[in-house]
């Protein structure tokens, strides 16, 4: 039994695996060692899981993270996980979960858009080439962080349609100020901010959310895509984003010539495969 784990920074999914099979699979709040100490990421793994993932015979644990980019940080997620389930532990990037899902050994271009973005170069093996992120507050182009960001700005500037702006505030029951302080003073400001846009996901054929999703998606294909080989290498998208909006992200591809190959919701199946072939090879 294994038990594969891939987490953005909104939610993490678990998969108890048995012979290439998934047995069951839970959701628990996303785990950021960027964003969250040590103890915060064990507080959440030993609160949020059922009791039975600590009881089963576990041989191996593998863990793709956001925020797992460096050593340091895969140590701290390590060093939790392993104190939990007391077995072999391996952690990896959460680019790297979206490679091995999209291409498994084949190469490409994978992107990641949820909460927030991220894309590389994938050779079939590994990450070969990588525009860097940096995060909600420098980066995260087309992610759901980076769109609630360009809503939110419009309507503290009244700069949205009217009508649009009412609805919003009538549904979510909120003030400017209350805004302001989930933002810069409550903790995991990107979760609020793509979460505010998720009020748009009803809206796609207003103009003006249809355009600015358009512009988020741009922006995405413009500071990141561009820089690799985009015309010789097959692009792939996993996220919530991305499918939420994908026809609307097809149609800013093809702006750039590009085809996209595939759109996923979620990893999981791809690694949960990418992982049955390993065992198979051995």
């Amino acid at each position: 039994m294994k038990l594969i784990a891939h987490s953005g920074s909104t939610k993490t999914e678990w998969c108890l695996v048995n012979n290439g099979h998934i047995v069951e699979h839970v959701f628990t709040d996303g785990i950021n060692p960027l964003i969250q100490t040590r103890r915060e990421i064990s507080r959440c793994v030993r609160l949020q899981l059922p009791g039975n993932y600590f009881t089963r015979k576990i041989e191996e644990v593998i863990f793709y993270g956001s925020g797992c980019m460096s050593e340091e940080k895969q140590n701290i997620v390590k060093a939790s996980l392993v104190s939990q389930f007391r077995t072999h532990t391996y952690i990896y990037n959460d680019l790297l979960a979206a490679g091995r899902a999209l291409f498994g050994k084949r190469e490409g271009i994978a992107c990641m858009l949820g909460t927030g973005s991220n894309s590389c170069v994938y050779d079939g093996e590994d990450i070969v080439d990588q525009v860097k992120s940096l995060g909600y507050i420098l980066g995260d182009e087309g992610s759901g962080a980076a769109l609630g960001k360009m809503f939110i700005s419009d309507c503290l500037k009244n700069l949205a349609p009217q009508e649009i702006m009412e609805t919003f505030y009538e549904i979510y029951q909120i003030t400017d100020d209350d805004i302001l302080e989930r933002i810069y003073e409550k903790p995991f400001p990107m979760r609020s901010l793509s979460l505010f846009s998720f009020f748009l996901a009803e809206l796609q054929e207003h103009e003006y959310v249809h355009n600015l999703i358009a512009e988020n998606f741009r922006n995405f294909f413009r500071r990141c895509i561009m820089q690799y080989d985009y015309k010789n290498l097959p692009i792939s998208f996993i996220g919530s984003i991305a499918i939420r909006y994908q026809e609307i992200l097809r149609e800013v591809a093809k702006e750039f010539k590009i085809d996209i190959t595939e759109i996923a919701q979620s990893p999981m199946q791809g690694l949960v495969e990418y992982d049955a072939s390993l065992s198979r090879e051995k």
